[in-house]
């Protein structure tokens, strides 16, 4: 029964990841929700939605593929799942933090 909980854990990241990577729903972005007028002008919204669509969409591939084995995975690729799942959060947060900030500090013209 657990592995229905994952393939629909995996579908829900799945929906978001596209719906982030069409640039809509910045409000689902923890941190840039909540962050005041004059810090959310300091990140260009469309590559944030992109850089976390992109990183949710890695996460439930990842998912996925733990589901589909019954998180029995082979040993060659048993590393997957800790270390990618790390992995892809830690360049998500670099991105971020680096990509996505406009390069003239959000400032008016």
């Amino acid at each position: 029964m657990e592995v229905w909980i994952c393939w629909g854990a995996a579908a829900g990241l799945l929906a978001l990841s596209v719906a982030l990577l069409m640039g809509k729903g910045s409000f689902l972005i923890a941190g840039y929700n909540t962050a005041s007028q004059e810090e959310k002008r300091r990140y260009d919204k469309k590559k944030l939605c992109r850089t976390v669509g992109g990183g949710m969409g890695v996460l439930a591939v990842m998912l996925g593929i733990a589901a589909f084995y019954r998180f029995a995975l082979p040993a060659a690729v048993s590393w997957i799942l800790p270390w990618g799942l790390l992995g892809t959060l830690a360049v998500v947060l670099a991105l971020s933090c680096t990509v996505c900030r406009r390069p003239d500090g959000g400032k008016e013209p």
